[in-house]
């Protein structure tokens, strides 16, 4: 499998992690089961819905703290569970929290970031889940500004690692062509807990 990024990091696609007929029925469940909610954040002093859904879950004590707001994981559900089993063996690694964002029609979006808060650690590995509506995955570098977009398909799973998320931020860009939902799990390793804010 090839390095899908010339320097500074490391990309991995595998298109067909989960046959169509599977991931249909993994979409069903993942959507019904979770617990999804709405959260807001303050921008610009303003209180602002976030373009789509999201729920944290994981093992004990694995909080994560991300644009500002406090996730306390809730309990694996036998699904996420089977699923982190199947791609810590594709991957080599061990997860302890996924991070689930729902996107509900192409409106639904995610801004170039990166992700590399302390509690992730120096060099974090993260391994991408998607399912259901193909949506484009935006990979910028923050030196050339050179843009590196993947088609991310249902039942494809896209893993980062190495210095990445120093040296390139992402996104899933609106596109108002896109009519389904989409369901996408970052499974992360928490390798320290963050000072919470009073």
């Amino acid at each position: 499998m090839a390095n899908l990024v010339d320097r500074d990091g490391e990309v991995y696609l595998f298109a067909d992690f989960i046959r169509p007929a599977e991931a249909d029925r993994l979409f069903e469940q993942l959507r019904e089961e979770l617990a999804w909610r709405q959260e807001s954040l303050v921008i610009a002093g303003r209180r602002v819905a976030v373009p789509r859904l999201v729920c944290w879950y994981g093992d004990p004590g694995m909080g994560y703290r991300y644009s500002g707001v406090d996730h306390e994981p809730q309990p694996w559900t036998t699904t996420l569970r089977t699923l982190k089993g199947r791609v810590e063996a594709q991957c080599g690694r061990r997860f302890n929290g996924v991070l689930g964002n729902f996107y509900r029609d192409g409106q639904d979006s995610m801004g170039w970031h990166a992700d590399r808060e302390p509690e992730l650690g120096p060099a974090p590995f993260i391994a991408s889940l998607s399912f259901g509506a193909a949506r484009r995955f935006e990979l910028r570098h923050n030196r050339s500004h050179e843009i590196l977009s993947l088609p991310l398909s249902h039942g494809s799973l896209l893993v980062m690692g190495g210095p990445l998320q120093h040296h390139w931020r992402h996104r899933v860009p609106k596109d108002p062509a896109v009519r389904g939902a989409r369901i996408n799990l970052t499974f992360r390793t928490i390798v320290g807990t963050p000072p919470r804010i009073p």
